[in-house]
């Protein structure tokens, strides 16, 4: 049987097993949002913009509250993530990432997601602590896995007291 054939079946359900290949490419993009995360709170900007495909798309309506939260291309969503993050101290963590390889050089993927941001103000903390999911997909480009479109969904937005 080839490997691109097999099965399991976990509780009546049955799932095909990845190929080796295929959990390189989940490994790899495991390690894109790592990436993601750690430049987004290192505020590292031109490692932030390597995460992304060059006509990437993100859509944080959600933080924004209307149309001005979907970004399009690399250019705009590092600058605008830069503007809005740039004083703010920031600890953001994935979780639980449920990555299905689409193509050779395409996936998708729903992470669970928890931020805490602080903004400096004059009295004291400002900021909010929030959880929900990022909903992707994934392309190779220049040899190397990118995100192409994200889009964040917040269950929680809290602010901090």
């Amino acid at each position: 049987m080839e490997p691109t054939a097999r099965t399991a079946e976990l509780r009546g359900v049955r799932m095909r097993e990845p190929t080796p290949a295929e959990l390189a490419a989940i490994e790899a993009i495991k390690q894109l949002k790592a990436r993601y995360f750690r430049c987004l709170d290192t505020h590292d900007w031109e490692g932030l913009a390597e995460v992304f495909a060059p006509n990437a798309e993100l859509d944080v309506r959600d933080d924004a509250g209307d149309e001005r939260g979907i970004l399009r291309g690399r250019e705009e969503i590092v600058g605008r993530i830069r503007s809005a993050m740039a004083l703010a101290r920031s600890v953001h963590h994935g979780h639980m990432p449920e990555i299905e390889i689409t193509g050779p050089t395409t996936a998708r993927g729903i992470w669970a997601m928890e931020d805490r941001v602080e903004f400096p103000g004059t009295e004291g903390r400002s900021g909010f602590h929030g959880a929900g999911h990022y909903t992707e997909t994934y392309e190779v480009v220049g040899g190397r896995w990118r995100i192409a479109t994200s889009r964040l969904t917040r269950l929680r937005r809290e602010p901090l007291r």
